[in-house]
């Protein structure tokens, strides 16, 4: 289903979108399967209170397609920093099984232009996440972004993620054709400091489609789309019977 979107804009565009979308395409592909894509994460683990990470540590012994890395998050119950480290594998059977991610045909229908009204200071937007058992972590949304969609209006949070605007949205489609929890899209800034661009054919499937050792922050309420979104990734498809849901 195409949508209907009320918007006005003089951005031109792409001169070969077809082309640009199977170029990004390739790119995911390629990083879905690096040595530490989303496929290759096999543990994240969280270290007592007060410990901190090691990554060379750790690394010692294991096989030489494993990568360590460190992460931090805030604790949900103290609001102290948590730190922990990820394993990563190049080898690892989701690595090894992949085929593809299906995805909608493009559709330049789904290309969207909307109205963006940044917040002054620091608003945070409580998001729930995949793994904390409905707890809350609030995201940095630095502006409301707004359109109407098939005679609906909605003013969408996108939070930054390391300078850029995230999307995390839900709609009809999850949990049939597209991946159950929502997806993810990251807003494209234009020329005019008012104007973003939805390009919903780079709808993607979130890190936690590839790995269960991920933490994904779902779609807020205003974020749930009414209209079946037939763009973008679908679910990723693994051969030899293995499951997505490792």
């Amino acid at each position: 289903m195409s949508p209907t979107v009320s918007h006005s804009s003089t951005d031109q565009p792409a001169t070969d979108p077809v082309g640009e979308w199977d170029a990004w395409r390739a790119e995911r592909r390629r990083a879905l399967t690096s040595p530490t894509g989303n496929l290759a994460l096999i543990e994240t683990r969280w270290l007592p209170a007060g410990e901190r990470p090691d990554p060379e540590a750790a690394r010692a012994g294991l096989a030489d397609s494993v990568t360590v890395t460190s992460l931090q998050r805030t604790d949900l119950v103290t609001g102290e920093p948590e730190h922990g480290l990820r394993f990563w594998d190049a080898d690892a059977p989701a690595v090894r099984h992949f085929d593809h991610v299906d995805a909608f045909p493009y559709d330049p229908a789904w290309v969207l232009h909307a109205t963006y009204t940044p917040v002054p200071g620091a608003r945070r937007v409580s998001f729930e996440h995949i793994r904390d058992n409905g707890g809350t972590r609030d995201l940095v949304v630095p502006g409301d972004i707004t359109l109407t969609l098939d005679g609906r209006d909605y003013t969408l949070s996108a939070f930054d993620d390391d300078g850029t605007l995230l999307l995390v949205f839900g709609d009809p489609t999850n949990g049939d054709t597209t991946y159950g929890a929502g997806r993810f899209l990251f807003v494209q800034r234009t020329e005019d400091d008012d104007r973003v661009l939805l390009d919903f054919n780079r709808a993607f499937v979130p890190p936690c489609g590839f790995s269960d050792q991920y933490n994904c922050p779902m779609p807020p309420r205003q974020n749930r789309l009414h209209l079946p979104v037939q763009a973008g990734e679908k679910r990723p498809v693994f051969r030899d019977g293995f499951s997505d849901q490792h």
